[in-house]
């Protein structure tokens, strides 16, 4: 690995600015997280997009902003923009637990000091520099500003809040992963004199502007959405705009969504296009030098040991699963990167003085889905759905395993790598798919077992999430009976190749819908397959997906029906219980809770017949 210099990095002082020999700056990004060179970092990523179009760039990780306010002033003003990118995860996740408890540790900060962000770090950055630079743009992105385009319910405020380009004052939000927005902002921005008013017809951003004056004037095309002040005094309503809003973020051919708050509207244009491969290539193939910025030497960044052996191999995800957040940010199109580019990435990575020749994930945001996608392109173009694989596989799904197949073999072979594994969630409804296509239903048989046998570290992690059918139906997860098939299949393998391997299964309670008796009955069927349960949580309603708003307002936004959530301290508790049955100071009150609600049947399945 070659020997860097203080230059490699983008500046982050005005030192390292001078270095450059550089008299100003064209933009200035400031991020939550300490600034690692890498391109699962998004800060990173954007620097280096606009960096290699040409435009001097710097970031201020993690600036203070409890002092003088020195971090927001050392660098001057920009010639573009300000832009605003608070981190890889919302703060308010990143900073408590699902039981609003503050976190013990930041895994994006040096060290995981929990001090060095603020709550809301998008508002409380971008109101500074407003009040220091009020006449520079500020552009804000990244996942938090990404999930609180719109109107959304917030977990740890209780209550629902207007889009965060109003509580921040920023000038332009761009959402979802934003290379392509922000290169085409600064091009339009560079026709122009500077701090012109910025253009609003860039795919993938958001913008205020008054009701009667929105650009092009409100289209009969427009998705226009109950206002906020309607959604405050009606649940169903906010319940049926998160459908509109999830349904034109999964679309080809999406349309500009319109919400008017007070005397303002908050215009979403349609996304972009997914990437093509050759643009994915190109992102990732900038002069990352993947490592953390030499001011943290001798400092640990956990975020950064999770990531520092692993490759991420494509964008997207088409499960659409109710809880999370992927498909409203990336999108549920699947844009792969070349073997090409990945195998240079692995590369890399073998050249580092610290590697052993292990790299601990070759994934994505799902694992297997690889190359996938429609094989009809048109009627994609058509399509609506927000999950390609729920309630059923799409037939006009590709699921070929091979590309998948073909690009483990390439890595394996490379000459410094003694082992890939894969840290990602595994798709096993894909794995256990019939598609009637001998091909194909190979394929995915090869690469169970090839999954199985050369590509886990002691123990596999996936995700069933809960055992009951009707709660799963809810989180848009497959039938637990998948689940069960493919722990059959697991142990076949683990026993034919003598492996002594371990499956680890995810489970979430409290999710909207899921009831004390559901919980119950997956304590007893989890311990009939020999489990005892560690990775486990309660629902944490995150901003803008539809179980967070199913879980706030009491209806499923697409039916409309009412849905009983478990939310206060009790009711959670009374589920989460159920998950550690086999603990002896747990047995009393789970006996207690299970004679409550009318499910003694159940107490003998769990701790056998009682002596009298």
């Amino acid at each position: 690995m070659r020997a860097y210099q203080l230059t490699d990095w983008l500046p982050t002082t005005r030192k390292e600015v001078e270095l450059r020999e550089w008299d100003a700056l064209d933009v200035i990004l400031f991020s939550a997280d300490a600034y690692v060179d890498h391109p699962s970092f998004g800060a990173a990523v954007i620097g280096r997009t606009l960096e290699a179009e040409g435009l001097r760039t710097a970031i201020v990780p993690q600036p203070n902003w409890r002092d003088d306010l020195r971090d927001f002033k050392k660098l001057g003003r920009p010639r573009l923009f300000f832009g605003v990118a608070p981190g890889c995860m919302d703060s308010m996740v990143n900073k408590y637990t699902a039981n609003k408890r503050l976190r013990s540790e930041d895994a994006y900060t040096p060290d995981g000091r929990h001090d060095m962000r603020p709550e809301y770090p998008t508002i409380v950055y971008t109101r500074i520099l407003k009040e220091l630079y009020p006449d520079v743009p500020v552009i804000l992105g990244g996942i938090e500003a990404s999930m609180r385009r719109l109107t959304h319910y917030d977990y740890w405020q209780d209550t629902l809040r207007k889009s965060i380009l109003i509580d921040s004052g920023a000038d332009l939000l761009i959402y979802g992963m934003g290379e392509k927005p922000i290169v085409e902002l600064c091009r339009k921005l560079q026709e122009h004199p500077a701090y012109s008013p910025l253009p609003t017809d860039i795919p993938q951003t958001a913008y205020l502007c008054g009701k009667e004056n929105v650009p092009g004037g409100i289209r009969p095309e427009d998705v226009r959405l109950f206002p906020h002040e309607e959604c405050l005094k009606d649940k169903r309503k906010q319940a049926m705009n998160i459908r509109h809003i999830e349904e034109e973020s999964n679309k080809y051919a999406a349309r500009r969504i319109l919400q008017e708050t007070g005397k303002q509207m908050v215009v979403v244009n349609p996304p972009y296009p997914p990437m093509s491969e050759a643009e994915l290539d190109r992102s990732f193939d900038l002069p990352y030098t993947r490592l953390p910025h030499p001011k943290y030497k001798g400092k640990r960044i956990p975020a950064y040991d999770m990531i520092k052996f692993s490759v991420n191999i494509h964008r997207g995800c088409f499960g659409g699963c109710a809880f999370c957040t992927i498909s409203a940010h990336q999108g549920k199109f699947i844009v792969s990167r070349s073997k090409e580019s990945i195998l240079k990435e692995v590369k890399a990575i073998t050249e580092m003085p610290d590697f052993k020749g292990y790299l601990s994930d070759l994934g994505g945001p799902s694992a297997n889905m690889y190359r996938m996608g429609g094989k009809d392109k048109a009627l994609c173009g058509r399509c609506k759905r927000p999950s390609c694989i729920h309630p059923k596989v799409c037939p006009n799904l590709n699921t070929d395993h091979r590309p998948l197949l073909d690009l483990y073999r390439s890595v394996d072979a490379l000459p410094r790598i003694k082992k890939s594994f894969i840290g990602s969630g595994v798709r096993y409804d894909l794995l256990l798919r019939q598609s009637g296509d001998e091909h194909i239903d190979r394929s995915a048989r090869e690469y169970a077992k090839e999954l199985i046998t050369n590509h886990v570290s002691g123990r596999l992690k996936v995700a069933p999430e809960h055992t009951s059918d009707r709660v799963l139906h809810l989180m848009r997860k497959p039938p637990f009976r998948q689940f069960q098939q493919f722990k059959q299949l697991f142990d076949r393998i683990n026993k034919e190749q003598r492996l002594n391997q371990q499956l680890i299964p995810y489970f979430i309670s409290s999710h909207p819908g899921c009831t004390e008796e559901d919980m119950a009955e997956l304590a007893v069927l989890t311990k009939q397959m020999d489990f005892h349960l560690e990775q486990v949580q309660d629902f944490t309603p995150t901003p803008m997906t539809i179980s967070t708003e199913a879980w706030y307002t009491g209806f499923h936004p697409y039916t409309l029906e009412p849905l009983f959530s478990a939310k206060t301290p009790k009711e959670k508790l009374a589920q989460r219980q159920f998950f550690f049955w086999y603990k002896p100071e747990e047995r009393r009150q789970i006996i207690a809770e299970l004679r409550r609600i009318g499910r003694t049947d159940l107490i003998e399945k769990l701790y056998g017949r009682r002596k009298t």
